[in-house]
């Protein structure tokens, strides 16, 4: 029986506290920051990278040691720590403030772990040994990378695009599920492989009006471009 329950978590927007200055600290501090969240650090002393996040603005340095009281506001912590009083100390603060602790190898006092993820744009795979083996379950990422290459965020954006106008025309749920399997049996993701966008948009554009839906590449090319600019605006919001 799996002793967790694997969930995708919003954190966008929220403060995440990270406890600790070193390079683990700052592996956690960038994971934290890059899915949104407004991350604070907490350590006496800060590792070359978390100096670099801090003056890129990335996340907000504190150069003071943990107190209890410190956690106050934050929606998840997360502890790089292996000294066994900062450990409790840690753990009995966050469970009196509800809030959510990973204490870096140290389970028994977490009440979440964090996989090994592989990211391409929206696809997220998370890898986990249940904290078994950290190590293994890294490798085990690291063996997926050729099998889910870069351009699966590309394959995504213009899956997400298909969907779109499948749903615009009233094309019900078993027909979206059948178009679905055709795109993913198409060459659709060799073909961005290949760097051939238009070429792949156009095979997009086919596998549409195999279901009724007229349109055309171009309008399928402007709207990728939208896409991409209305994020980079975001982005820098």
């Amino acid at each position: 029986m799996p002793n967790y329950y694997p969930v995708m978590l919003d954190i966008r927007g929220r403060l995440a506290i990270v406890v600790g200055g070193d390079r683990i600290a700052a592996e956690k501090a960038a994971g934290l920051s890059a899915s949104g969240a407004k991350v604070r650090v907490i350590s006496s002393e800060f590792c070359g990278e978390l100096l670099r996040q801090g003056e890129h603005k990335q996340v907000t340095l504190q150069h003071t040691a943990y107190e209890p009281g410190d956690l106050a506001g934050a929606f998840v912590v997360i502890a790089a720590t292996n000294d066994p009083q900062l450990v409790q100390t840690i753990w009995n603060e966050t469970q009196e403030r509800g809030q959510l602790l990973n204490i870096v190898d140290v389970p028994q006092y977490c009440s979440f772990i964090l996989p090994s993820i592989l990211r391409r744009e929206q696809l997220t795979i998370a890898v986990s040994t249940e904290g078994a083996s950290p190590s293994l379950a890294k490798r085990i990422r690291h063996s997926l990378e050729e099998s889910f290459p870069a351009e699966y965020g590309l394959y995504l954006r213009l899956a997400s695009l298909a969907r779109t106008h499948l749903r615009n025309n009233g094309v019900p749920y078993d027909r979206r599920d059948d178009f679905f399997k055709d795109y993913y049996a198409s060459d659709v993701l060799h073909i961005l492989s290949e760097g051939n966008t238009t070429e792949a948009i156009a095979l997009i554009a086919a596998l549409l009006q195999d279901y009724g839906i007229d349109v055309a590449v171009s309008a399928l090319e402007t709207a990728l471009k939208q896409e991409k600019e209305e994020e980079h605006v975001n982005s820098d919001a």
